[in-house]
């Protein structure tokens, strides 16, 4: 993919709690012979200009994939939300794509057709949808979402929709790749796919 001149960040979420995964480091999780992390940033890294880890344990073997690793500001394990804010506060870019550590066949395309959505629909955020169904936290948003997301999450709001709604957003279809959205939240969809 030709890289924008503007600039995008990427970060990959790996700061949840994994509850669904037995309170495990879901990023760390083996998937057919590598950390579920590795393959979303080995997927998204060639995709934008600077990339960041969101972590809030096991920062050092986060960091040893060769990207810098930034914890949550807001405490309390605050969800994908979270993750977003602290990675719009670091990113020197106008632009910020998000994708969770748990889904390790995201679209290689993915940030060029969310970019096209964005520019087309002059929107401040624009989300993969397939089927109909939407996927917040694969997003790519501008830089000046940042200070309403802080007054939202100060407020205790956590919920990724009822933000993004909010906004003025646009919904990508992504129909052709339905599949690249799996997510592995549990053990039994870890051994069902690996």
């Amino acid at each position: 993919m030709e890289r924008s001149e503007k600039g995008i960040a990427g970060v990959v979420l790996a700061g949840g709690q994994g509850r669904r995964m037995g309170s495990v480091d879901k990023g760390l999780r083996e998937f057919r012979g590598r950390p579920l992390a590795a393959w979303a940033i080995e997927r998204l890294a060639p995709q934008v200009d600077e990339l960041f880890v969101s972590a809030n344990r096991n920062v050092e073997v986060y960091a040893g994939f060769g990207h810098p690793v930034i914890g949550d500001v807001v405490a309390g394990y605050a969800g994908p939300l979270a993750g977003l804010h602290a990675a719009l506060t670091h990113a020197a870019r106008p632009l910020l794509a998000t994708v969770p550590c748990d889904s390790p066949f995201l679209p290689a395309d993915l940030v060029a057709r969310l970019a096209a959505g964005l520019d087309a629909a002059g929107a401040t955020i624009a989300v993969a949808r397939t089927g109909g169904r939407l996927h917040p936290v694969f997003c790519l948003c501008r830089r000046e979402l940042l200070p309403g997301l802080a007054d939202y999450l100060a407020r205790g709001e956590r919920r990724f929709e009822t933000w993004f709604r909010a906004q003025r957003a646009v919904e990508v279809d992504f129909d052709d790749e339905a599949e690249a959205f799996v997510n592995i939240n549990t053990v039994d969809e870890l051994d069902a796919l690996g």
